[in-house]
């Protein structure tokens, strides 16, 4: 199999060898599967397989030093509505964006961005998918029995790699704090016209300082502005150990999409989930019952990053005005997404649920 050099790298189209269709990377096998002819044929795993994934040095790449090796430049179409920026192969004139159901016109731009330096291939095809939803839905009180039909017909779900970075870092902290001990002092109170003794507690406050160290691996940052954070944090665990070094291969038939989130963006958001963690660990150091933290000082090193594609599956759905967007995880199944509700279901529901009451009403008060 050799891939179709008359389009750019990023295009990830791969011809069958037996009738030059296009290839489509099969998530039950783990191949290549021509859809015309079902030629299959298998993904060679590289050099580096056996020696795992190499991380990038975060301050060469803020100093714009990275070797070329590591820069590619795709071919992107940004959406107008939800500014996703999705690769798109060459012979696509107009499309309908993956992230919204928003109608756009296919842009020429180039998108020069860092490598991925990972991917995680899908686990579930399109019908586990379109089924995992399904089941979803179906789980929800009040949603719209319309959507749910929508949904059950079979819609097509788009296979879509999401951009995230990876980074670790070695980090040492010196805290200032305070430890607090409770303890109980006796008073005596007067209650219903008697004294009574009461045990009241109090707080013995210790002045305390320590150091605390921790090396964080492969601290997660969502690199897309497409779909909202909370329903693809949802999506977690990923399996990262699975990740496999990233080869064009892996997305034959799918789409990517390229990260709109900078290195240094995501840095910032890793570190204030660092500091979290670290003040978690200075607590536990502090000890006692209580802790106060009154500072920090932390000396981060050897900063690397990655960054590495995640699997997810999408639907968009514009029912009634409304765009319903639903994502589930490409290799779990795991399902999120917007809340929709029956306005109608929902005053049925509290005409019922008054009609009971009032019902209950009646037979509790021809009883007494």
């Amino acid at each position: 199999m050799t891939q179709d050099l008359s389009a750019p790298l990023s295009e990830h189209r791969f011809p069958c060898d037996q009738c030059g269709a296009d290839y489509r990377f099969d998530p039950a096998s783990g191949a290549l599967v021509c859809g015309h002819c079902g030629n299959t044929d298998q993904i060679n795993a590289g050099p580096w397989k056996s020696g795992g994934l190499r991380e990038l040095d975060f301050d060469t790449a803020m100093a714009q030093a990275l070797p070329e090796a590591e820069i590619e430049e795709t071919r992107v179409l940004s959406c107008p509505n939800c500014a996703a920026q999705v690769e798109f192969d060459p012979d696509t004139h107009a499309a309908e964006c993956p992230f919204c159901a928003t109608p756009v016109v296919t842009d020429t731009g180039v998108n020069r961005h860092i490598k991925p330096r990972g991917v995680l291939p899908f686990a579930l095809d399109e019908r586990s998918a379109q089924k995992a939803m399904s089941d979803w839905l179906g789980a929800l009180w009040f949603a719209p029995s319309g959507l749910k039909e929508y949904a059950r017909k079979g819609r097509k779900m788009q296979g879509i790699y999401v951009p995230y970075w990876t980074f670790d870092a070695d980090t040492k902290s010196r805290y200032r704090g305070e430890c607090g001990v409770i303890y109980y002092e006796t008073r005596t109170v007067m209650r219903d016209g008697k004294r009574v003794q009461q045990q009241v507690p109090r707080v013995r406050w210790t002045p305390k300082s320590g150091r605390v160290a921790r090396f964080f691996d492969d601290v997660l940052v969502l690199a897309s502005r497409s779909l909202p954070k909370k329903y693809t944090d949802a999506l977690e665990p990923w399996d990262l150990p699975a990740l496999e070094p990233y080869q064009p291969e892996y997305l034959a038939g799918f789409r990517a999409e390229a990260y709109t989130v900078e290195l240094k963006e995501g840095y910032r958001e890793a570190r204030n989930h660092m500091d979290r963690v670290i003040e978690r660990d200075v607590r536990f150091d502090i000890g006692g019952d209580r802790q106060r933290v009154h500072g920090v000082e932390t000396t981060v090193s050897d900063v690397t990053f990655k960054h590495i594609l995640l699997p997810v599956w999408l639907a968009a759905y514009k029912f009634r005005g409304e765009t319903y967007r639903f994502v589930v995880n490409g290799r779990t199944g795991r399902v999120q997404g917007e809340r929709p509700w029956s306005a109608i279901k929902i005053a049925i529901a509290v005409t019922l649920g008054l009609l009971v009451a009032a019902g209950v009403g009646y037979v509790v008060a021809t009883n007494q």
